[in-house]
């Protein structure tokens, strides 16, 4: 909105309005609002939340140390999807499809948090939907999501790619070509995307929200990640740049990078009240909202597979609960002492302050690693 009124209406009248043209200055107007509006309306939904009754319910089978956390207000993550909606909406080409999908996935995938968060509420109980219904809402939404692809990808404007680090030449398409020529066979076209992109968006919602189980852990973790994809996403739709580093070209990833600005930017406003000890939690309408918006950048810049890097930790996080369940059932032995991750640790003897701030170095670590396979192929 306000890029269509200060470049496209008064630039043409007043020339130093063509400052909002460049992405960079745009991605920082859309952070500093986010992290503005995240920090003035976070106290008004404290005590919303407060009011209204709506707090956290500590699993029963969770660290002893943690149940003084029990009615902490949680649903944070409307702050945190609200600060990154409006500056998006506010300084991004609104005329970008990648935009209007990146929201599609943050908003689709909050809403599926927000009924399991609802559902835990009236339940009084620390677990919401059932697996059953939970994944089928995530089917239902990635199938939404494969359409759009497939008429952007139809429009000539999705490349299907995907890049493998340290590979320069291994680049697999995600579309069957042989399939799309047919209007008959175009949707089968699309079947290996849908399977790959359910994996990556329920994976990356899941992981997120797996993590998001001490005070400012995930969100912590969410701002060194969205930093990588920020670098990612403008890489990705700079010409030069992406030559260079003998990279695909994305020229509509471009916008993603306000986006993406925008989730670091609402990501620290957040942090602001959920840092130890916590004043409010995202809840699911926040994890999975972050995770699926995650992934769903990740696909658009072709760059899904260094997701497992950029969120190491919270590959390394899923992947402990993962194996947790699958040693208990077939050894009737546990790997850890308890999953996820981060609990292992606090069984250990680590403070909860500890493991944050460690976790928050290995993700900066992993985030750093991402970034360096650009070069290193």
């Amino acid at each position: 909105m306000l890029y269509y009124l200060f470049y496209e209406q008064l630039f043409p009248a007043i020339s130093p309005f063509r400052v909002f043209s460049y992405i960079t200055v745009r991605t920082a107007f859309a952070g500093f609002t986010a992290l503005l509006l995240g920090l003035l309306l976070g106290p008004w939904l404290i005590r919303r939340l407060q009011a209204f009754q709506i707090g956290q319910h500590i699993r029963e089978d969770g660290p002893a140390s943690h149940q003084y956390k029990a009615g902490t207000p949680t649903m944070g993550g409307l702050l945190i999807n609200l600060s990154i909606i409006v500056p998006t909406l506010l300084w991004s080409n609104l005329t970008n499809p990648y935009v209007w999908l990146a929201l599609l996935a943050l908003t689709g995938f909050g809403a599926i948090g927000f009924l399991d968060d609802i559902s835990k509420i009236r339940g009084e109980r620390s677990l919401g939907l059932t697996a059953r219904g939970k994944i089928g809402l995530q089917i239902l939404m990635t199938l939404v999501i494969v359409a759009a692809l497939a008429w952007l990808y139809a429009r000539g404007d999705y490349n299907p790619q995907l890049v493998f680090p340290f590979f320069k030449t291994f680049r697999p398409s995600l579309v069957i070509e042989s399939l799309t020529a047919n209007p008959w066979t175009f949707p089968a076209a699309f079947s290996l995307l849908f399977v790959f992109l359910f994996f990556v968006l329920v994976g990356a919602s899941n992981a997120v929200n797996l993590t998001d189980g001490l005070d400012g852990l995930a969100i912590g973790l969410m701002i060194i990640s969205g930093g990588a994809l920020t670098a990612l996403c403008y890489v990705a739709g700079h010409a030069e740049i992406a030559t260079y580093l003998d990279i695909p070209r994305v020229p509509l990833a471009a916008e993603l990078t306000i986006f993406c600005g925008a989730l670091v930017g609402a990501s620290l406003a957040f942090l602001w009240y959920n840092a130890h000890p916590a004043e409010i939690f995202m809840g699911d309408v926040g994890s999975l909202a972050l995770g699926g918006a995650m992934g769903m950048v990740a696909v658009l810049i072709g760059q899904a597979i260094l997701l497992l890097f950029v969120g190491g930790v919270f590959v390394a996080e899923a992947l402990s609960v993962i194996l947790q369940v699958g040693s208990y059932k077939l050894r009737g032995k546990r790997i850890f002492l308890m999953a996820p991750l981060h609990h292992h640790f606090e069984k250990l003897g680590w403070d909860e302050s500890r493991v944050i701030v460690r976790f928050w170095i290995a993700g900066l670590i992993w985030a750093l690693l991402a970034l360096s396979t650009l070069k290193l192929r």
